[in-house]
């Protein structure tokens, strides 16, 4: 049971972030809501979750064991975990491998047209904005990044699409494209950047690579269906449901 006297530090669209145990440490706690197009879209999927905390730990755990630094530190229980705290960049990073969703639309190219090599953008995080895209010059320009924590979040974003997409093509899943973010950790007067937030099918499009079916958080933006079962297939391909409550194990319906 989530302890409700513990102090709340922020709440997103998706995650709660609590105090945690010990100074420089947070706890993230994954909720069932599922938001699209900036929160007008809403739902509560029971079970997602779970799901997603257990795929995030995996994918942040494997990061971490070839240097892809992040804050995932373990996770607590079915929807928490104790991460580092960090200081937020105010960026999302788009890694973009197959033409798909806004890219699609903003450019008239069909959705699904394999991109000649990987593609990242950056988007400014202010939800009443929409998160605008914006350049590297806007990025340093208004300091929201320096220009060589951009160079290290690229370089990171590149090893993160490389092992995911290996990853994932494994397991005969297509990683079509994915959202990231960064955050600082100082150290005395010095700072570096690492992964945080989360990696799940909240924020990747995965198709499924023989059938093109999606397995990811468009099946709840355009009212496909089976979101939960598509998530949990996700898992189960990655050898982790093993891990997973029985009542997620069949999917929830």
């Amino acid at each position: 049971m989530m302890n409700v006297k513990r102090k709340k530090i922020y709440e997103g669209k998706a995650k709660i972030l609590y105090e945690g145990p010990e100074p420089g440490t947070l706890i993230q706690y994954f909720k069932d809501d599922a938001t699209a197009f900036n929160g007008e879209k809403k739902a509560q999927l029971e079970g997602k979750g779970v799901i997603n905390n257990r795929i995030s730990e995996f994918i942040m755990s494997r990061l971490n064991g070839i240097g892809v630094t992040n804050h995932f530190i373990k996770r607590l229980n079915l929807r928490e975990q104790l991460i580092r705290e960090v200081e937020i960049i105010p960026l999302e990073v788009v890694c973009r491998n197959i033409v798909a969703g806004s890219m699609s639309q903003r450019l008239g190219i069909d959705e699904g047209t394999p991109l000649p090599r990987s593609i990242i953008e950056f988007y400014l995080k202010k939800d009443e904005l929409n998160d605008p895209m914006v350049t590297e010059e806007h990025i340093t320009a208004f300091n929201w990044a320096t220009t060589q924590e951009l160079d290290d979040i690229l370089a990171m974003t590149v090893r993160v699409n490389d092992y995911l997409s290996g990853m994932f093509g494994a397991v005969g899943i297509t990683l079509v494209d994915f959202k990231i973010e960064f955050g600082r950790v100082w150290e005395n007067d010095f700072s570096r950047v690492i992964l945080a937030d989360e990696i799940s099918p909240d924020s990747c499009r995965l198709w499924d690579t023989n059938t093109g079916e999606k397995l990811d958080k468009d099946r709840f933006r355009r009212d496909l269906g089976n979101v939960i079962e598509s998530y949990t297939e996700v898992a189960r391909r990655l050898g982790i449901m093993k891990d997973m409550p029985t009542v997620i194990q069949g999917g929830l319906h």
